[in-house]
């Protein structure tokens, strides 16, 4: 599922897409780059969807929460480098900043998604 699939009005939770996140502010994760749809599908009047931003993984990161580690699968999810979403900087952006899908995350890597923002909201949940 990669290539130019996918228009911005079907986007749906799990899809990583490559998204146009500048302008920005201060320390926030900036231009064009892929992202993983955290939003509920069902959920939603205003065309935003709640996005957690992908970047180049480091072995430092590994110490920190926010960051999910993905492998790359370029058939599956479009990623060409080992990567990580950081979950801290978890933002809504319209539909109008989508470019294009990539592919989607496995659903072990969303529940590990949902671990970490529960972990830096300090959510109590079971698995």
């Amino acid at each position: 599922m990669n290539g130019n699939q996918g228009t911005s009005s079907n986007i749906k939770r799990g899809e990583i897409w490559l998204v146009n996140l500048d302008p920005t502010l201060g320390a926030e994760i900036r231009k064009r780059r892929p992202v993983v749809v955290i939003s509920s599908d069902v959920i939603g009047a205003l065309p935003i969807k709640l996005i957690a931003p992908i970047t180049e993984w480091k072995e430092h990161l590994t110490r920190n929460i926010w960051h999910v580690k993905v492998n790359p699968d370029f058939a599956t999810n479009g990623l060409t480098k080992v990567s990580a979403i950081d979950v801290l900087q978890l933002r809504g952006d319209d539909k109008q900043r989508f470019v294009r899908r990539l592919g989607r995350v496995t659903p072990e890597t969303m529940h590990n998604i949902l671990i970490a923002i529960a972990a830096v909201t300090q959510m109590n949940v079971a698995n």
